[in-house]
């Protein structure tokens, strides 16, 4: 067709429904956020995967990090706490003890310090590709808990040749229940903290002395006992959720003891509250990622 033709040819209008319409960028209904999610977590596993492996690239020893670290942790908390200090009296195989202790707080404080800046450090994806927002801290947590298995491999194998040798039996399996619902509390958190961190980044520079805080309230490396004489502290334990993971996998290793239902009652409340709050208040604010 010439270009007189065209101009000749007579103007076509085509209806378009607006009400079918949307705004790039606008927030989906939960639910529609939901199943966006679901969709995509062949690729939120497969990308978890794949930092797990690349995470310790850089260094001599790899993957080894991810063992070692929790392990000169626990080593130096070790030297203070129980020679230094002497806070391992009264407590049967100490060793086993602070290496649940800090090998447990190790996944809940590295999940919840990466969700609570999977926002701030990831900046430039946000801006460039249209994606469910929650799908960072879901990986991130995914992450730490594949890099954490091997972790535990290693515990539970630290606590069988060191003395004096535990009974293994079937509330070793006991740890999986617990793992997986301190990974919910963790991910329900980190949603919960990374919108505030993205609007007022001081926040993120208190996290780690809170979480410092938090592990010292949580019997990492000195009996669960020693506040009994102090009932508001004792009280605060009792319903943190850290020390009740910890507490339930010391029971089930340590001590052939089936850990109580209130323990776990405490723990999958925190769990699935925070997770269900942490996804909420992540969704609402889904619009503003990225433009903050």
């Amino acid at each position: 067709m010439s270009i007189k033709e065209q101009a000749e040819a007579p103007t076509v209008s085509v209806p378009v429904n607006l009400a079918r319409l949307s705004k790039v960028g606008q927030r989906p209904d939960l639910l529609d956020y939901l199943v966006q999610l679901w969709d995509r977590r062949s690729f939120i596993y497969f990308d978890a995967r794949a930092r797990v492996a690349s995470g310790h690239d850089k260094t001599n020893l790899g993957l080894a990090w991810l063992v070692l670290t929790p392990l000169l942790s626990g080593l130096s908390f070790y030297l203070i706490f129980g020679l230094l200090l002497g806070t391992s009296k009264g407590i049967d195989n100490f060793i086993g003890y602070l290496l649940i202790g800090v090998f447990t707080f190790q996944l809940t404080t590295r999940s919840i310090t990466g969700g609570a800046r999977s926002l701030t450090s990831n900046t430039s994806m946000i801006r460039a590709f249209q994606f469910p927002r929650a799908a960072l801290p879901i990986s991130l947590n995914v992450r730490e808990l594949l890099s954490h298995i091997p972790v535990t491999i290693v515990m539970l194998l630290l606590i069988i040749f060191t003395d004096p040798p535990e009974i293994i039996s079937w509330r070793w399996l006991l740890i999986v229940p617990a793992i997986l619902l301190q990974s919910l509390f963790n991910l329900g958190i980190g949603m919960l903290l990374a919108p505030l961190i993205l609007r007022i980044p001081d926040f993120g520079m208190l996290l780690s002395f809170v979480i410092r805080l938090w592990m010292y309230a949580s019997a990492v490396f000195f009996a669960e006992h020693r506040f009994d004489s102090v009932p508001v502290l004792r009280t605060i334990m009792d319903f943190n959720p850290a020390f009740q993971v910890i507490k339930i996998i010391r029971d089930s290793v340590l001590y052939d003891t089936t850990p109580s239902w209130r323990s776990w009652a405490v723990l999958a409340v925190w769990a699935l509250a925070s997770l269900a709050v942490g996804l909420v208040i992540f969704w609402r604010g889904e619009e503003r990622y990225g433009r903050v």
